[in-house]
């Protein structure tokens, strides 16, 4: 008897208890840019032990079954007028917009796909401390659009390895778009950012009130 009772205390009393929901892991976000800014993680940065190997790029892509490797992918994703796909994935033909110097190109010979938060910057910022894995799903992050940029060669070149605080695109109109895409990029990999670079940031999210990042943590 007394079994019976205490199993059914116990019943009502979990019965009772509060239903909590659950916050997704990996949740999106969307804020103004110069709130985007505070939640970068400032740290000092080192370029200690860097070498571009250790981020394996570029794999055979989302889609392993569609023979294009990743730089392909992004070509074939950001393409205004789709080029033509051949064997092997070999691309011929279409257009392309390179928001960076507001270019138009019309041969995937004359593009570089750049790392939003170039390679070199991403091991200052903490990527020096992931698994080799983690450093490859970064290298070929296809989750968000920012990451991986379809841009002029020259362009590319220009940019090198270089953050905000030394390095924007030529085309002045497109400030606020890059700063956004770089922070949201830093957000989603949970990177650091040091002082210098906050300062840049800083200054140009002032002048960008209007301008929204939008990220989603990697997973």
């Amino acid at each position: 008897m007394l079994t019976s009772v205490l199993r059914g205390l116990a019943a009502a009393s979990l019965a009772v208890l509060p239903v909590v929901a659950s916050t997704p892991a990996h949740a999106a976000e969307t804020l103004p840019v110069a709130e985007a800014v505070t939640r970068l993680p400032v740290d000092a940065e080192s370029r200690d032990g860097y070498d571009r190997d250790a981020f394996r790029h570029w794999n055979r892509g989302d889609d392993p079954a569609d023979g294009c490797s990743t730089r392909n992918e992004v070509l074939l994703a950001e393409a205004v007028e789709p080029p033509t796909v051949g064997p092997g994935c070999r691309l011929s033909g279409g257009r392309w917009w390179s928001y960076y110097d507001q270019t138009w190109v019309t041969s995937a010979s004359g593009l570089a796909i750049d790392h939003m938060v170039p390679l070199a910057e991403s091991w200052d910022s903490g990527a020096s401390a992931w698994t080799a894995e983690r450093r490859e799903a970064y290298a070929n992050d296809q989750g968000a659009e920012a990451s991986l940029v379809a841009v002029t060669a020259r362009s590319n070149r220009s940019k090198a390895d270089q953050d905000p605080a030394q390095w924007l695109p030529p085309a002045a109109e497109v400030h606020c778009r890059y700063v956004a895409e770089w922070v949201a990029t830093k957000l989603r990999w949970n990177l650091s950012a040091d002082e210098t670079e906050v300062a840049a940031l800083r200054e140009a999210a002032d002048g960008c009130p209007e301008q929204q990042v939008s990220y989603e943590p990697a997973a």
